[in-house]
């Protein structure tokens, strides 16, 4: 039997540091390797901090990495994995107000959206229960992109953009 190997990154955007240590045993459990990641503060939610880890394994690995992280509080993340000759690529983001967000990924990083999915948004967005934009924003992952754009850029030196809720 051929493996599959590839390679991914695994962006800890935000996590209190009382789960830091979990979060390197999950991922760790996952890889099957001692994961120790170097957690810096993270500027735009006092009291958390955020890690990158470059990662490599079998295909699939970003969605168990996913699963293993997924429905923890206070923690967003991303996940990505690179594809191979015989698999697509992946994205997962998490937020905990969100959940998951997946998405495959083409050679050179684009979203491939599966036809039924658009053709659900479409149908959707006639029936006038949303807006067909609305529904392609989902697709794409635009909410996630915005709950998480902060805490991407939100490092050493780096301005922070403060979000206020808006009532």
């Amino acid at each position: 039997m051929t493996r599959n190997a590839t390679r991914g990154v695994l962006y800890i955007h935000s996590a209190p540091s009382a789960l830091c240590p979990h979060i390197e045993w999950a991922v760790g459990g996952v890889l099957g390797v001692a994961v120790n990641l170097e957690w810096t503060p993270q500027g735009a939610q006092a009291g958390t901090y955020r890690a990158e880890y470059s990662w490599t394994g079998d295909a699939g690995t970003a969605a168990a990495v996913a699963s293993a992280l997924r429905g923890w509080n206070h923690l967003r993340f991303e996940i990505t994995e690179e594809p191979t000759p015989a698999t697509e690529g992946a994205r997962y983001s998490y937020t905990p107000d969100l959940g998951v967000f997946h998405a495959v990924t083409g050679l050179h990083g684009d979203l491939m959206i599966p036809e039924d999915r658009l053709k659900a948004a479409v149908v959707k967005a006639a029936l006038g229960d949303t807006t067909l934009l609305l529904e392609i924003d989902k697709l794409l992952g635009k909410p996630w992109d915005d709950e998480l754009e902060p805490f991407r850029y939100a490092g050493d030196g780096v301005p922070v953009r403060w979000l206020h809720q808006v009532v």
